[in-house]
C-alpha cells in the first residue's frame, strides 16, 4: 500500500511517499524559519498562506523523486489534529481533494500519534508495549502505549510544554528564533553549579509536567544580572557585567539541566509504576543531546532500552503522518468528502487498529 503523506499541523510543510512493503520512498520539508523569524514566534495567518503555496509543488517533487504516478497511490494521510486551525485546513483540504480527484481513501491522522510512531520508520524498532515521551513545543506527555491507537495519558504538562519553555527562555536571552535549540547550543559553554534552578512538581506524587514556574524562575535571574527585554529584542542595562555572555551560557546550562533532569525523574517513575523497560522518545525536543544521554543512562540503569527517531524526524515532518496513516488506511477507509480539522485533540481518543 502506497500512502501520501501531508503535515501542515504549524510552521512546517511536510510531504512523504510511504510504501508498507518497500518502507519511506521520499520525503521533503519545507521550513517556515525565515517567515516567522522577526516576529519571534509563530504567526498563524503566515503560516497557514506559507502552507497553500507550497503544499503542491512538494507534493510534485516528492513524486517525481520517487518516480510515482498519481495512479500508483492508494490513499491519503493528513494531519486533522492538534494545531493550528487555519494550518490544518491547508493540509486537509488538499488531502480531502486529491483523494477524491484520484477516488482513493483518506485518512485523518492525529499529529502526535505520528510522532509516537516516528520510531517505526527505523531498521530497529520498539516492541510494544512501551512509555512514550511525546515532547515538543505544544505538547510534552508520558502515554503508555498497548499497541498501536490503545494509549493512556500517564501524565502531561499543566501549563508550558518543555519546548515552549525553552523558546521562550531564549527569547529573554536574546536568542534568535527558534530559540530552543540555540539554548541548547549556548548551554554547551556554561558553567555547572553557577545557578540552581527548581525541578518543578517533582516533591510530590505524579507524572504531570509544568514548566512556567521554571521559566519564570529563569526570567528572575536574568534580569537580576542586568540582562532586560526591551521590546523583542534582549539587552543589557548600563550596570550589565562585562562577561554577560557567559552569565547567558550558565543560565542556559542549568535551565536545560533543570528540564532535562525533571523530564528524566517523571520518566523514572513511569518506569516503576508501570514495569515497562521500553521508552520511545518523540518531538522537536528529543533531538536534545542532554536529553538522551540523560535517558538513556536511565534505562541502562533500569536494563530498558530508549528509542528515538532519526533527528529529521524529531520535528514535524510527513514521512510520520504517511507512516502513522498507513497503519490505519490498512484498517480504516474513507472516502467522504469531509473536512476534518481538529485544533484540539487528545490522543486517547483515537480508536485502537
Amino acid at each position: 500500500m502506497l500512502i501520501l503523506g501531508i503535515e501542515s499541523s504549524c510552521d512546517e510543510t511536510g510531504i512523504a511517499l510511504f510504501d508498507t512493503n518497500k518502507g519511506l520512498l521520499a520525503h521533503e520539508l519545507y521550513s517556515q524559519i525565515d517567515v516567522h523569524a522577526d516576529y519571534g514566534g509563530v504567526v498563524p495567518e503566515l503560516a497557514s498562506r506559507d502552507h497553500v503555496r507550497k503544499t503542491i509543488p512538494l507534493i510534485k517533487k516528492v513524486m517525481a523523486d520517487a518516480n510515482i504516478a498519481k495512479d500508483d497511490i492508494d490513499g491519503i494521510a493528513y494531519t486533522s489534529g492538534p494545531g493550528l486551525v487555519g494550518a490544518l485546513m491547508v493540509g486537509a483540504c488538499i488531502g480531502r481533494s486529491l483523494a477524491f480527484a484520484w477516488d482513493i481513501p483518506a485518512v485523518p491522522v492525529h499529529h502526535m500519534e505520528g510522532h509516537l510512531l516516528a520510531p517505526m520508520l527505523e531498521d530497529d524498532t520498539p516492541a510494544f508495549p512501551f512509555i512514550a515521551l511525546l515532547v515538543s513545543g505544544g505538547h510534552t506527555q508520558l502515554v503508555e502505549v498497548k499497541a498501536i491507537g490503545d494509549y493512556q495519558i500517564l501524565g502531561e504538562s499543566i501549563d508550558d510544554a518543555a519546548g515552549e519553555a525553552f523558546d521562550k527562555t531564549a527569547k529573554l536571552l536574546g536568542l534568535d528564533y527558534p530559540g530552543g535549540p540555540m539554548l541548547a547550543k549556548l548551554a554547551e559553554s556554561g558553567t555547572p553549579g553557577v545557578y540552581k534552578f527548581p525541578r518543578p512538581m517533582t516533591d510530590r506524587p505524579g507524572l504531570d509536567f509544568s514548566f512556567s514556574g521554571l521559566k519564570t524562575a529563569a526570567a528572575n535571574v536574568i534580569r537580576s544580572e542586568g540582562i532586560i527585554l526591551a521590546g523583542s529584542k534582549s539587552t543589557q542595562n548600563e550596570d550589565a557585567p562585562e562577561n554577560v555572555e557567559q552569565i547567558k551560557a550558565d543560565i542556559a546550562y542549568a535551565f536545560q539541566e533543570a528540564v532535562v533532569d525533571t523530564i528524566a525523574i517523571k520518566c523514572r517513575r513511569a518506569v516503576e509504576q508501570t514495569g515497562i523497560k521500553t521508552l520511545v522518545i518523540a518531538g522537536g525536543v528529543s533531538a536534545n543531546t542532554e536529553l538522551r544521554n540523560k535517558l538513556a543512562k536511565l534505562m541502562e540503569k533500569h536494563k530498558g532500552q530508549v528509542y528515538y527517531p532519526r533527528h529529521e524526524f524529531c520535528t514535524d515532518n510527513g514521512a510520520m503522518i504517511a507512516y502513522a496513516g498507513a497503519q490505519r488506511l490498512q484498517k480504516y477507509g474513507d472516502r467522504d468528502l469531509l473536512i476534518k480539522a481538529r485544533p484540539r485533540w487528545s490522543i486517547e481518543e483515537l480508536p485502537a487498529i
